[in-house]
This record gives structure tokens, sequence and C-alpha cells, in this order.
């Protein structure tokens, strides 16, 4: 039976002690498996890199670029809601607030709720609210378990203001001074400690003041030269219709008094039913002549597109 040695040659190899490095040939196969493994995580960070869409990485190269608005309007000006909101919660966190004033405004909930679901909401309440009103901020507070903060007038002003001119003086001398004390004096309250604040402004609610508003700005009203404050209007480029589709779609809360012919809705005493093709606008302070009618919240800013 013929046996298999090892042959001379394996027989020498397996008595061979192991190679010894010098210390300089050491630091070269560390420096090597180094570059190897700085090689293998590159092309990991390729591979990921190539599965990103197109769109992901200019959303992230724009989320991380230097804060330029006038750029940035620029560029956001015909993205949609989702995306404005998006940059809006990137740039400014916990820091960003988001006004609810009733109608329609249950779309800017609805989508800034699905991209954070600790959402800061505040509604201005200026004692002069439909009661459907406040059952339709009850409704959404319920949706969608969120707190919505009601930010009230001074008192201080409103009892002299009040007392001197009594509850309709805006029939005789404009709505400018109540709108100041119930709406401008306790918003202004309220931004003072505020980063960025989100608006549901639509260019189709007022055709004559609000078409040229911009996606994202400086608020020009609330801003001091101490501090800037950013807003954003996500709905801007949003129509009447798509915006009710959208809660229709979802099945969304809604002011009951929108089955009654209201459109735009404010204060109870200032804000009225609209015929068909009026538009509605035409539903609040119909009493006066100027077709500019605003409550003074956004004003600087609109002028200063004109």
């Amino acid at each position: 039976m013929n046996q298999h040695y090892p042959s001379k040659s394996r027989q020498t190899l397996s008595k061979r002690t192991p190679m010894r490095l010098s210390k300089q040939q050491n630091y070269q196969v560390a420096a090597i498996e180094t570059m190897c493994h700085n090689a293998g995580q590159i092309l990991i960070s390729l591979l990921s890199y190539k599965a990103l869409s197109t769109t992901d990485l200019q959303e992230n190269f724009l989320m991380n670029q230097t804060f330029n608005v006038a750029k940035l309007a620029k560029i956001y000006a015909n993205k949609s809601a989702h995306d404005i909101l998006k940059l809006a919660f990137h740039q400014f966190g916990d820091g960003l607030w988001v006004s609810f004033s009733g109608a329609e405004d249950v779309v800017l909930i609805d989508i800034a709720w699905k991209l954070n679901k600790n959402v800061k909401v505040f509604s201005l309440d200026t004692g002069r609210l439909y009661p459907e009103t406040y059952q339709f901020i009850e409704q959404v507070r319920e949706f969608y378990k969120i707190d919505i903060e009601l930010i009230s007038p001074d008192h201080v002003k409103l009892e002299p203001f009040i007392k001197e001119k009594g509850l309709f003086s805006f029939y005789k001398d404009r709505h400018d001074e109540c709108c100041g004390i119930r709406k401008i004096e306790p918003l202004r309250r309220k931004l003072s400690g505020v980063s960025a604040w989100v608006t549901g402004q639509r260019s189709d609610q007022s055709p004559s003041t609000r078409s040229k508003v911009a996606a994202l700005e400086v608020d020009a009203n609330f801003s001091t030269p101490k501090r800037t404050l950013y807003k954003f209007n996500p709905l801007i480029q949003m129509a009447s219709e798509e915006a009710w589709n959208y809660i229709r779609m979802l099945e969304l809360p809604y002011n009951s008094l929108h089955k009654r012919g209201f459109i735009s809705i404010g204060c109870e005493p200032c804000t009225r039913p609209v015929l068909p093709n009026q538009h509605e606008r035409e539903g609040r302070w119909w009493w006066e002549e100027d077709t500019h009618k605003e409550c003074g919240l956004h004003t600087r800013n609109i002028i200063s597109k004109e």
C-alpha cells in the first residue's frame, strides 16, 4: 500500500517560523489596512448617494444652504405647501408657530401636523368671533389632539376703547382701530417671542392685495431692529377649490358657517355671507368702499410688494 508523505518543500515550509516584520514594515501594513477600510466606507457612501433620488439630493442641498430669504423665496415660489412647511420646520424647529384663523386653515394644520405631530398652533380670539368658529377651533383641537393657544386682546387697552366708542364704532369710522386692539396688538405680543410663523394666506383670497405675496419672507410688520421675524405662506399658490377638494377628500373638519354661504370668516359684526359670483372678500367690512380689505396683520408685507 502506497503511503503519501509530505514533500520536502512542505516539510521545510511547515517548520518555518512566523515572519518577523520590522517596525517600519508594521507601520506600512497598518497604513494599508486603514486605506482599505476607508475605501470600503467611501464605496458604501457612494452606493447610498446613488440610491438617493435627484429630488432628495436637491432638497437636502437646499435645506443645508444659508437661510437667504430672497433666494429661497424664488426657489420655493412654485413648490408645494408640504415642501415649504418642511423647509420651515427644518430651519426653525420648535421656534416655528402656525397661525390658525379658521376657515380653510385646517389644510395648513393638516400638512403641518403630518410633518410634526408636536406642531405649535395659536389662534387670535378677538372676543367677537362667531360661536361656530369657537366650535370649529375645538373640533380641530380634538381631531388632531393638539393644543391651540388662544391669544386675547389686552383688557387694559380694550376696555377704555369700548367705554369711549362702544361696541360698533367701526361702522362709522372704519375697522382699523378695532382690529388694531383686538388683532394686531395681541399678535404682536405673541410674535415677540417667536422666531418664525406660518400663515394660511392664499393669493386668490384678495387679488388686489395678496397676489404678490411670497412663499417665505421677512415679516415687515412685526420684525424689529433687534430681531428679524420670518413668515412662511405655504398655501399662497393654492386656490380655494383646491383647498376644498383637499378638505373633502380627507374628510377634515371645517367651519359650519361655510354651509350658509360664508367664505371668508372673521368677526361676527364684520362678516356676512356672499352672493353668487361675489368675491369672498366682499363679505368682509362691506360698508367700506376700500378695495384693499385687510385687517392689518399682513399690510406692510403686502404694500412692500406693490
